[in-house]
């Protein structure tokens, strides 16, 4: 009896540390296979045979809710931070398992390699894809694909503006009323602020897909299209992503002004509804990622005109695939890559900058090349000043020294995620242009990379299995801030 008690004590301490995490994802999970019973019902209207995969995937997944459930229904939710850590990593991973079983057990009849790569894409609203021959697949899976991508969405905006600044991880500490003070109070407060982001996120979902439709696209498509223009995901259903709509111009003008919707602070569209018509214009990052946009858009466009190409088409293709590329949409109406020289540099530099802090956008966010910039500039009336007080401040708000350390680590760690990843990949043959734009389009969560096999009029599914493995750890890791991820694999964490 004495020899049975520690082991007794140690395995009532892990179940009391890791019930409530299982619990709120198994919540997930549910949630999850409601979303799946849309195309569910789509392919039972329409007689198709996918129905039946997309039917067993959920009550898989609705299998596995409740199982966990019952082992978990007397654990209360409250959270300790150590634990959002492992929640907010183990939910991406699992769901995007679970949203992997369609592609498994449907017409494409994909490899478990292939589905967790399409479905890991999707998820972290990257847009890389290994499917050919899109145009060809259901209904169902097409509005899967979408689904999946707006759910993803949402995700990293309800995380970056309710979790990571409880963990002291996520840009949004920057503003005053979603800053860190939320650790006294997180949860009453998160739950208003998702309601309403929810709220914003559907009407300009709806608006979107309604544009899109009255524009010329099928009904399907602008949903679709809707859904992954404002999730900034970049799925289509065409192998030709948004080329296919290239003879339609105003389509792709329409993309880009909803692609940049969903690059923007929701947190501002909140603050823009209840009365503050200057909230968007008011912010440093919005107005940074605006200059931004238009002095790349004006030096590439004046590029393609001296090199041959009509002023309005050149206008259009360059400022749709900028706006795609800076808010990690990844949609391409052209192979940007055959544009010159200048234009495939300035696209790889791009892919690393990102929408702004409590976006669907990925990238590594324009307000902390803005921080590194005042910085900089601090650093450098130092050096002129030795003995003078600077202050910094963004956004009316002093920046702190924690926010400082925050952007140090982060950059650090964001890039060398990339280097070794591209270093990984390069081990298993990839050539230097493949390796390193995979790399940086994976943790950038943008899709497209360069070169002819994972360029923009490329596909992933050449690469081998490791490299795809390797490339959805990127994605997520993007995804997930990074940080939030890196302690996950230091010892001092599990020694608490």
């Amino acid at each position: 009896m004495t020899s049975m008690t520690p082991w007794f004590y140690r395995s009532r301490d892990v179940y009391r540390h890791w019930a409530p995490v299982f619990k709120i994802i198994s919540i997930l999970w549910v949630v999850l296979a409601l979303f799946m019973l849309v195309p569910l019902v789509l392919l039972l209207i329409e007689n198709d045979p996918d129905a039946m995969a997309f039917g067993i995937s959920v009550l898989i997944i609705l299998g596995a809710a409740a199982l966990i459930w019952l082992l978990t229904y007397r654990v209360s939710l409250e959270l300790k931070p150590w634990q959002m850590f492992i929640l907010t990593a183990a939910s991406w991973v699992s769901i995007s398992g679970f949203a992997s079983l369609p592609l498994v057990l449907g017409a494409p009849q994909l490899t478990l390699t292939n589905a967790v790569f399409e479905s890991v894409s999707a998820i972290t609203t990257t847009g890389s894809t290994i499917l050919v021959g899109i145009e060809h697949f259901s209904d169902g899976l097409k509005l899967w694909r979408g689904l999946m991508q707006w759910i993803g969405g949402i995700g990293i905006i309800v995380m970056g503006i309710a979790i990571l600044p409880f963990l002291k991880v996520g840009g949004m500490r920057l503003f005053h009323t979603e800053s860190s003070d939320w650790s006294d109070k997180v949860m009453p407060r998160t739950g208003g602020i998702a309601k309403a982001t929810l709220t914003i996120y559907v009407s300009l979902t709806l608006i979107a897909s309604v544009s899109y439709w009255f524009g010329g696209m099928t009904p399907l498509d602008a949903i679709v299209h809707g859904m992954s223009s404002l999730s900034t995901g970049g799925f289509a259903n065409s192998d030709a992503s948004f080329g296919a709509y290239a003879d339609r111009p105003w389509l792709l003008w329409m993309a880009s002004l909803f692609m940049l919707s969903g690059a923007l602070p929701f947190v501002l569209y909140i603050r823009f509804i209840r009365g503050s018509g200057s909230a968007l214009w008011q912010d440093q990052q919005v107005r940074g990622l605006l200059k931004l946009l238009l002095v790349a858009i004006v030096i590439l466009s004046a590029w393609r005109v001296t090199h041959g190409s009509a002023p309005f088409e050149a206008v259009t293709h360059v400022t749709f695939n900028i706006v795609s590329v800076v808010t990690t949409t990844g949609y391409a109406s052209d192979d940007y890559t055959l544009w010159g020289a200048l234009p495939v540099v300035a696209f790889f530099y791009l892919t690393f900058i990102g929408g702004c802090s409590g976006s669907t956008s990925g990238g590594m966010k324009i307000f902390r090349f803005q921080i590194a910039t005042l910085m900089l500039r601090n650093q450098l009336r130092y050096l002129i000043h030795a003995n003078g007080i600077f202050t910094t401040r963004y956004n009316q708000q002093p920046v702190t020294n924690d926010i400082s350390r925050s952007v140090v680590a982060f950059s650090f760690f964001f890039f060398i995620t990339i280097a070794v990843l591209a270093l990984c990949l390069s081990a298993l043959g990839l050539d230097l242009v493949t390796a390193l734009s995979g790399a940086a389009t994976a943790v950038t969560n943008v899709g497209p990379g360069l070169g002819d096999i994972i360029g923009p009029a490329g596909n992933f599914a050449p690469l081998p299995d490791a490299a795809k493995w390797l490339l959805c750890i990127g994605m997520l890791m993007g995804r997930l801030e990074i940080l939030t991820v890196v302690v996950l694999m230091t010892p001092m964490f599990w020694r608490r």
